[in-house]
């Protein structure tokens, strides 16, 4: 029989248990080993059964038990000191307690998935994870951040095989009152909601539910509540499911309602109202929205509110390429908003132009999300150094004039949060060497360059370190993978072969990731034959574990899915290579630790960051990898090999799989398997173990979100406080106005006659020469601009690279035609071709980036050819 209501009943634990509770609901245990190994001992086994989360351990335990520990002396006791660990943590000062004042009273971080714990699936892969990871690590550096996103009631799909390997979905229905959440209610205690408006009178409501991430609290709306019809109680179904209006209604409540939702959350709690809001990725790009509409109801004008918005926001992409952006048909987003909708008091107008692709090579009837996110933020960073310079090129079109390389987006390479992803084996090996507290603070804080003691940790401890969590990934294997073929309706009879799969004593080569194709899941297959003389080499062999989902609409992703799987069904090759679907935050924590080598072969440059090599270097497991987002970035010989790339121009895709998929065979038989296998004079794979240990040491400290979350307050969120604060309603005013004025004066402003003090067109290195320019200013003044003198090598087109920008300064006032007068030096400070330009950009105290407002003016075509290049 199907009951007709279902209820979540709560335990009631005798008082000395009351803590708990606390600590089950603050999710700090998803990377807090005493308070994991607490609960543990309330139940072993229903710990196990339960996945350890503690939400659902609490609600299995008899209540005998629970009345045996209430009189357990040694429990409490332990219980009292993990529950006083947890108050220090949470209120005491950290990190950014002890920085400047200047920073930011608080921190709105807004995301469309976290993941924190397995416990609360809402992730689906590295966005969400890194998302994650920077609650986690702004919680242990003390960053007053408030994490704002969407509870999904299905979550990300679950995976299945079917029996010829064809990814199959399932979407388990969650329950918040069987998650590690709390309802956040109002004074009477009555479910906190907020609402949005939708075209035709109705409302979109949502409540907001609380999760508690160490000091960091994180908001998930729901908009499965009664006050909504059928259609707007799914709104936050699924993850990334629906349509486009169902997608357009899920980032217009996280953007939109987020902010509402932040503001009630502050009035009820106390919590200081953010003076900073970080758009991660461009599906919380309506924020900036909601935060221009409170501006303009407390009595400023869209313009004014638009550069007091700005001055506070901080964008961050992710996307490499314009296909991975959300973009919506124009009239889509007209219908839900304007007079009849959404922010009735805006002019619809003025909101599609923050979102329209209003460049060359862009789509004029299609609104984007990462283009509004650009135009809403005044700071905006890529993930990785490689990424950073790849968005820079992908968004020049928003700064017209502009070289890529000076376009404002910057980069912060991501990081990983060390506490969740390091095995607690590895830690308690660092522990033995520096103390407890050192180490955790080494994971966490971070901020040195190396982690000298790893020098001193025997190469015996080092193996066995490696061979333990080896053979621990073998025994998660094969139960994962006999859990697997039950579900593709094998019989228990026919299984027998899964306990040979696997050798702890075999080289361990990982890949786990979502399963687009520019992650060429599928390259290894290339040469079916190569690979199997290296899965079966009878001195060298190589193991390979690999898992990823593809996105249920991807029906190109689950074909490789399925030619991966049916590779691995094959008996010769079985026990060497595997499949292991439904990967998730608790099947990585075992992986990333097992595996001796990370593979990650993309299509360069198509990998923003790739978090997952970081996990496996915080582990010791070295790195094989297409040099490309992180990577790219900092490789080194001592840390792995890098991949060989066929990337240039003219290359098909086919030809340059060849190319890439022959070079991962050579480095894995030539170089990657004899440097595990030999043996130095001790009996260890000495050479192996010195590649480990470098990697622990000097890359370790360098893949931290601890590191990330730090250069995220002191490059764009410091910075991002301090515009907020300047850009106050007068200045915002003046502001708007000022750009206002320069936009309608620029076509007035001219570079007229350059002249140097060179008579020749050889000179030497070191010479500085005089520089004098004419310009135009038309209704402007030389406080509304900057002119610049622009040197540097130059390649047979004349195109400066590498370039050294130097400002002019005026000389007395403007002639009888109203020209001004600039001078400066010129240092040639480089041999060879030599060449200069001069350009006027508008100068204002409160941007940013000189190239914020995309204008810049030049030498015309006829002055560039009768200067012709300066020096040879």
């Amino acid at each position: 029989m199907k009951a007709i209501r279902r209820f979540t009943v709560r335990p009631v634990l005798p008082d000395p248990l009351r803590p708990l509770s606390d600590l089950a609901r603050n999710l700090r245990w998803s990377w807090h080993a005493e308070t994991r190994d607490l609960f543990r001992s309330v139940d072993p086994e229903r710990w196990a059964a339960s996945g350890g989360d503690p939400v659902r351990l609490l609600g299995s335990v008899p209540p005998a038990r629970l009345a045996e520990l209430a009189g357990d002396r040694p429990f409490l006791r332990r219980l009292t000191a993990v529950a006083g660990d947890l108050h220090d943590y949470t209120t005491g000062d950290r990190w950014y307690q002890t920085q400047p004042e200047e920073l930011p009273a608080a921190i709105a971080y807004f995301s469309p998935e976290f993941g924190i714990t397995a416990a609360l699936p809402q992730y689906s892969g590295g966005l969400g994870i890194l998302a994650g990871d920077h609650l986690k690590a702004a919680s242990d550096l003390g960053v007053p951040l408030i994490g704002v996103g969407l509870l999904y009631r299905h979550g990300y799909f679950r995976q299945t095989l079917s029996r010829d390997g064809w990814q199959q979905e399932h979407y388990p229905v969650l329950d918040p009152n069987e998650l590690p959440v709390v309802q956040l209610e109002e004074s009477d205690g009555t479910p906190a909601q907020v609402a949005l408006a939708l075209p035709g009178g109705k409302q979109l409501h949502a409540r907001i539910w609380l999760a508690q991430v160490g000091r960091v609290p994180l908001l998930m709306l729901d908009s499965d509540v009664e006050e909504n019809d059928l259609g707007e109680r799914g709104v936050t179904d699924r993850l990334y499911g629906g349509g486009s209006e169902h997608r357009l209604l899920q980032e217009m409540l996280l953007g939109i309602g987020g902010v509402r939702a932040v503001r009630t959350y502050c009035r009820l709690t106390g919590h200081p109202a953010p003076e900073v809001f970080h758009t991660n990725e461009g599906h919380a790009g309506f924020l900036g929205l909601e935060r221009i509409a409170e501006l303009c109801a407390g009595g400023l004008d869209f313009d004014a509110a638009l550069e007091s918005v700005r001055a506070g926001t901080v964008f961050t992409t992710h996307t490499p390429v314009p296909a991975g952006i959300d973009r919506f048909d124009r009239e889509l987003v007209a219908r839900h908003f304007g007079p009849d909708a959404e922010l009735p008091r805006i002019d619809v107008d003025r909101i599609l132009r923050l979102g329209m692709e209003t460049y060359p090579g862009g789509e004029p009837n299609l609104f984007n999300m990462a283009v509004m996110g650009l135009r809403l933020a005044q700071r905006a960073n890529g993930v990785s150094l490689l990424h950073g310079s790849v968005s820079r090129e992908m968004f020049s079109g928003l700064w017209p004039g502009f070289d890529a390389d000076e376009v404002p987006i910057t980069s912060v390479t991501n990081g990983v949060h060390a506490p969740t992803w390091v095995a607690p084996e590895v830690f308690r090996l660092g522990a033995q060497q520096i103390g407890a507290q050192r180490a955790e603070d080494a994971l966490t804080v971070g901020g040195s360059d190396r982690w000298d003691a790893v020098a001193d940790i025997p190469d015996q401890d080092i193996f066995d370190l490696r061979r333990v969590l080896r053979e621990q990934l073998v025994e998660e294997v094969r139960e994962r993978l006999r859990a697997s073929w039950r579900q593709r309706g094998a019989h228990t009879a026919e299984l027998g072969w899964i306990d040979g799969v696997l050798d702890p004593d075999v080289l361990t080569i990982g890949f786990a990731r979502r399963v687009p194709s520019y992650k060429r899941l599928t390259l290894m297959l290339r040469d079916r034959d190569r690979l199997m003389d290296l899965l079966l080499h009878p001195e060298r062999p190589v193991q390979i574990v690999v898992a990823g989902k593809a996105h249920p609409a991807d029906d190109g992703g689950k074909r490789l899915v399925q030619e991966l799987v049916r590779f691995a069904d094959d008996p010769r090759v079985r026990h060497r290579i595997v499949f292991l679907p439904d990967y998730g935050m608790a099947m990585a924590q075992k992986l990333y630790p097992g595996c001796d080598i990370w593979l990650n072969n993309p299509l360069r440059p198509l990998e923003a960051c790739g978090t997952s090599g970081m996990k496996a270097a915080l582990n010791g497991c070295l790195n094989l990898s297409v040099l490309d987002g992180w990577w790219d970035e900092w490789f080194q010989p001592d840390f792995g090999w890098a991949i060989p790339t066929a990337d240039g121009v003219g290359t098909d895709q086919d030809h340059r799989d060849d190319i890439e998929a022959a070079a991962l065979y050579d480095l894995l038989e030539q170089r990657v398997t004899p440097r595990f296998y030999e043996r130095g004079r001790s009996g260890l794979p000495d050479r192996w173990i010195e590649m480990v240990r470098h990697t622990l040491s000097l890359l370790g400290p360098k893949v931290l979100a601890g590191r990330m979350v730090r250069e995220y307050v002191e490059r764009l969120y410091a910075p991002a406080a301090l515009s907020h604060r300047a850009v106050g309603p007068d200045a915002a005013r003046d502001l708007a106005e000022w750009k206002t004025r320069v936009r309608a004066a620029w076509p007035g402003v001219t570079v007229d006659h350059v002249e140097t003090s060179a008579s020749e067109v050889l000179a030497e290195l070191g010479t500085t020469l005089g520089l004098r320019v004419r310009v135009g200013l038309g209704e402007l003044g030389p406080d509304d601009v900057e002119v610049q003198v622009v040197s540097g090598r130059v390649d047979e087109e004349d195109r400066i690279a590498d370039a050294t920008v130097v400002p002019l300064k005026p000389v007395g006032s403007p002639d009888q035609d109203g020209r001004w007068v600039y001078e400066g030096p010129l240092s040639l400070d480089r041999t060879g071709p030599f060449g200069y330009t001069v350009r006027i950009l508008p100068a204002h105290r409160l941007m940013a980036s000189s190239a914020e407002l995309g204008l810049v003016a030049g030498p015309s075509d006829e002055l560039v050819a009768a200067a012709g290049l300066l020096m040879r």
